[in-house]
């Protein structure tokens, strides 16, 4: 069975970085109803502006920890498909916590 990472950009411009095992459809519409209680319920309608498909649960949830991490401008980049500025933003948060 599949596993996803999606992301979704709220009604207010923020995003949330999810996964799940069932349909991406079903799992975006039970965020648009109000299903969960988290940071989604109030930040309603939420649209998807990411997702990956994983054959993997184990590497899906790896990747939505890892996306999870990032700042703004690195999920930007990720959701334009920009994979060379997630590099240099890499780059960047490295040199910055070394100083």
């Amino acid at each position: 069975m599949p596993s996803y990472v999606y992301m979704l950009r709220c009604a207010d411009g923020s995003y949330y970085v999810g996964k799940t095992q069932s349909s991406l459809e079903s799992r975006v519409a039970e965020h648009n109803a109000g299903k969960y209680g988290g940071f989604t319920s109030s930040r309603r309608p939420v649209e998807v502006v990411w997702q990956q498909e994983f054959a993997r649960y184990t590497d899906a949830n790896a990747t939505e920890r890892q996306i999870k991490g990032w700042n703004r401008a690195k999920k930007e980049a990720l959701i334009r498909g920009d994979f060379e500025q997630i590099r240099r933003l890499a780059r960047r948060s490295k040199v910055a916590r070394v100083e």
